[in-house]
């Protein structure tokens, strides 16, 4: 889990727009994060291996 600290820090406006830091809505961790779920690749591998993620499913070859 991220210190709380640093997830608020995240939600404030950046000075400048580069500074955005982009943090997973579940957990707060900023790195390995997936824009297009807004999540982190442990968050998105644990709600697509349960189903939760609409479209998304195991990939087996």
């Amino acid at each position: 889990m991220a210190r709380k600290a640093l997830i608020n820090k995240a939600m404030r406006p950046p000075k400048f727009s580069t500074r955005i830091v982009r943090r997973c809505k579940i957990c707060g961790r900023p790195r390995g994060y997936m824009r297009r779920f807004e999540m982190c690749r442990i968050c998105f591998r644990n709600l697509a291996h349960r189903g939760l993620i609409p479209g998304v499913e195991k990939a087996s070859w």
